[in-house]
């Protein structure tokens, strides 16, 4: 569950959510990783974070 300091990653498809110190700003928007900030170059799936199959 996000807390005020914490905001949903911007993947589409991820359920992750970010410290707004962490995130990784791509475009205006907050990501958890740079494999979502990139938008899963080449295939890539997910994020490597607990079980998170975004892509």
């Amino acid at each position: 569950m996000a807390t005020m300091t914490q905001i949903k990653c911007a993947c589409p498809q991820c359920t992750c959510d970010v410290s707004k110190d962490e995130a990784i700003i791509a475009n205006g928007k907050p990501y958890c990783s740079k494999a979502c900030a990139d938008g899963h170059p080449m295939g890539s799936t997910g994020c490597k974070k607990s079980g998170c199959g975004c892509g």
